[in-house]
C-alpha cells in the first residue's frame, strides 16, 4: 500500500500550473486525506471517488498546489465597484460643492473590495468546468503512477511473503517427522497413558471414556499439521491472486497463528516445541509484511 506519485499541468490560456502530490501509507481500510485550494473544494468528491475506484485499502494524502506563471500579478481591478465608487464621489461633490473634495485615484484603490486577488481559487469557484477537467485529468494520471508505485512495491514484498510461507512449509514438515508426530511414537505415549489411567482409583465408565477422549485430543498434533498445509496451499493461492488479498491473507495469519499454538500447547517432545516456537516467530514476521499489502 505504500506509494507516492506526482503530476504536473499548465494551462497557458489562463497562465496558470499545477501539481498534484499522492502518498499513500499502511492502513485497514481507503482513508483519503485532501487538501485543496480554496475555491476548490468541488473537485474533493471526484477525487474520493476516483482512488475507491483504484484502491481498497490504504491511508492516501491528496495535495493539489497552484502557482501563476512568471509576469502574472495574481491581482485584479472590480471595475464595477470602482465605476460606483466614482460615480458616488462626483455626485456627493456636486451636491457640496467646496465642502468635499473629490478622492484620488490612488485613494479609490485603497478601498476594500477595488483591487482583488485574481487566484486561481476564486475563478474554479465561480464555475471554470474546463479547468476542473484539465485539473482531474492530471489527477487520472497521478493515481495510474501511484497505482503503478503501489504495484512495484508489492512485487518486492511479495518475493518476501513468499519466501515467508515456505519458511513455514519446511518448519511443518519438520514438524511433521519428529518423533513426537510420528503415530507410532504417538500411539506408545497414549498406551502409556492409559494405561495410568486404568491403574488408578476406580471412577465411572463415563468419566473414564471422557479422561481417555481428552488424553488423545491432547497429544495428537496432526489435526494441526494438516490444517497448517492446508494453509500454505491457500497463501500461495491467494499469492497468485495478486490483488485485493490483504484482509483475506490476515485472516488467514490468525489461522496460521491459532494451529501453531495449539501445536505448541500439545506438544511434550523438546524438538517439537522448539519447531513450533520457530514456526510462531515465522508467522509474526509474516503477519508484519502482510499489514503492507492491499
Amino acid at each position: 500500500m505504500t506509494g507516492f506519485a506526482r503530476t504536473e499541468g499548465r494551462d497557458a490560456a489562463r497562465g496558470v500550473a499545477w501539481v498534484w502530490d499522492l502518498r499513500s501509507v499502511n492502513g485497514k481500510g481507503l482513508d483519503v486525506r485532501c487538501r485543496l485550494p480554496g475555491g476548490l473544494e468541488t473537485l474533493e468528491k471526484p477525487v474520493r471517488d476516483r482512488l475507491a475506484a483504484a484502491f481498497s485499502r490504504g491511508s492516501v494524502n491528496v495535495s493539489l498546489s497552484l502557482s501563476r506563471d512568471a509576469g502574472e500579478t495574481g491581482l485584479r481591478v472590480n471595475r464595477a465597484w470602482l465605476e460606483s465608487l466614482i460615480a458616488a464621489s462626483a455626485e456627493i461633490c456636486a451636491a457640496h460643492p467646496g465642502a468635499v473634495r473629490a478622492p484620488s485615484f490612488d485613494g479609490l484603490l485603497q478601498v476594500k473590495g477595488v483591487v482583488e486577488s485574481a487566484d486561481l481559487s476564486a475563478e474554479t469557484a465561480a464555475g471554470d468546468a474546463e479547468l476542473n477537467a484539465l485539473l482531474l485529468a492530471d489527477f487520472d494520471r497521478a493515481v495510474a503512477a501511484l497505482a503503478q508505485s503501489r504495484a512495484e512495491e508489492g512485487g518486492r514484498i511479495a518475493a518476501v511473503i513468499a519466501g515467508q510461507v515456505d519458511e513455514i512449509e519446511i518448519l511443518v514438515g519438520r514438524a511433521q517427522t519428529a518423533a513426537a508426530a510420528r503415530p507410532e511414537a504417538q500411539k506408545a505415549k497414549l498406551r502409556r497413558l492409559i494405561a495410568e489411567l486404568l491403574e488408578t482409583a476406580e471412577m465411572p465408565e463415563d468419566r473414564l471414556a471422557q479422561e481417555m477422549a481428552l488424553i488423545v485430543t491432547r497429544y495428537d498434533v496432526r489435526e494441526e499439521l494438516d490444517r497448517l498445509v492446508s494453509h500454505i496451499v491457500a497463501a500461495r493461492a491467494l499469492l497468485a491472486q495478486g490483488t485485493g488479498i490483504g484482509r483475506k491473507f490476515d485472516f488467514l495469519c490468525q489461522e496460521f497463528n491459532r494451529e501453531a499454538n495449539t501445536l505448541c500447547s500439545k506438544s511434550s517432545d523438546a524438538e517439537l516445541t522448539a519447531v513450533g516456537l520457530e514456526l510462531k516467530t515465522v508467522i509474526d514476521r509474516l503477519r508484519e509484511q502482510i499489514q503492507n499489502i492491499e
